[in-house]
């Protein structure tokens, strides 16, 4: 099933997380009992916070915002306006490019490779870390900083739930939870990187990147990331991350 590709699909606006976590379900069982396409469902979410199956209650630090059991790995994730998340929903039975059958570890691996090269096409160095799951940023006036999250969950081998990059949001937002569990680190996002970008633009990053993080087996280089300007302060600074 991996060969074609997925199926893209863009929802505009705000879709609520209940909602997401119905559609999804729905899908998950079609590709699993039907054949359905695989799909990949790009998405915002109005401001919420959602546990992993790892998240402790004690780590939402505020109740400013509606809050759900999301089902995935993982603790506790912010979605909000101006970030993007991508819900991934293949048939893992299946290799994709890289990712051999039944390799949930593999998996992770290359939804993190997606993230890295789809912000190098913004001159965003995302990178890696033992020990803490998600994409995070070194250059930053905070020092390391989250700009992208993953959490997935695998019923019957068919995935669901995904990855959310940070465009824009309000990233005070964040302070409400702790983070992924993972205290002594702030989030920062394209905006606060002082990159000028669109969620269109993100998306077409993440479509181009697809079969250098998914769907390849032997991908080419990332893409070129082209001329960009940072937006400067009236101090000439760049911001890049909140420290939470």
């Amino acid at each position: 099933m991996g060969s074609t590709g997925p199926e893209w699909v863009i929802s505009p606006g705000l879709t609520l997380y209940p909602d997401a976590l119905s559609q999804m379900r729905d899908h998950v069982a079609a590709i699993r009992d039907y054949g359905a396409p695989e799909r990949v469902w790009m998405v915002e979410h109005p401001p919420s916070y959602t546990a992993g199956t790892s998240a402790k209650p004690e780590e939402l630090l505020e109740r400013r915002f509606p809050h759900y059991e999301a089902g995935r790995g993982g603790q506790w994730t912010y979605h909000g306006p101006g970030q993007r998340t991508a819900y991934v929903m293949l048939d893992l039975a299946h290799p994709h490019g890289g990712v051999p059958p039944r390799d949930v570890r593999c998996y992770v691996h290359a939804l993190e490779e997606w993230m890295i090269r789809a912000l190098w096409r913004f001159n965003v160095k995302g990178e890696r870390r033992a020990g803490r799951v998600g994409i995070w940023v070194a250059d930053t006036p905070v020092g390391e900083a989250k700009i992208g999250a993953i959490g997935v969950r695998v019923s019957r081998w068919v995935s669901w739930h995904g990855i959310a990059l940070n465009v824009e949001p309000e990233l005070s937002h964040f302070a409400g939870i702790v983070p992924c569990g993972i205290p002594e680190f702030g989030v920062t996002s394209l905006a606060h990187l002082g990159i000028t970008a669109t969620m269109e633009e993100l998306d077409s990053a993440l479509m181009a990147e697809w079969p250098g993080g998914v769907g390849e087996k032997n991908p080419p280089p990332p893409g070129p990331p082209p001329p960009r300007q940072k937006n400067r302060g009236p101090d000439g600074g760049v911001a890049g991350g909140v420290r939470l």
